[in-house]
């Protein structure tokens, strides 16, 4: 059997993933890290894009983080994410709607903070529809 550690991914609205886990790779903001069993204590800060839990089964859960910072200390992994949603929960249609709204104000935005605001839901609008769409072929 594989060595495991305990994830608890956390975020403002709640918990979202709660559980062990053999595997987690998380969208480091100098790139993707993995975190295994007895991995050295860190914290390091993760921004938007998917992050990828490995069950005790070999089942890979995905999640869409907007960012965050990840603690590992003990054999336990805390994500403290802005935001996080489980790939499987992501309603496609819903997704593709803020899209194209993040689309439309960038178009209509002004000023530079305007369209960094657009950008930035542009680009999690994204990452949901490509999350959503791996979560639904499950």
């Amino acid at each position: 059997m594989a060595a495991t550690f305990y994830v608890d991914i956390v975020s403002p609205s709640g918990s979202i993933f709660k559980g062990n886990a053999v595997r987690l790779r998380a969208p480091g903001i100098q790139g993707s890290f993995e975190i295994l069993h007895n991995h050295a204590p860190m914290i390091a800060a993760i921004e938007l894009g998917p992050m990828y839990v490995t069950l005790m089964n070999g089942e890979r859960v995905a999640f869409a983080t907007t960012g965050g910072f990840i603690e590992v200390l003990n054999n336990t992994v805390t994500v403290l994410a802005e935001d996080a949603e489980p790939a499987s929960e992501i309603d496609v249609s819903r997704a593709e709607a803020a899209e194209q709204r993040a689309l439309e104000q960038l178009k209509a935005s002004g000023t530079v903070d305007e369209r960094a605001m657009a950008r930035q839901a542009l680009e999690r609008a994204r990452l949901r529809k490509s999350m959503g769409s791996v979560g639904s072929k499950r």
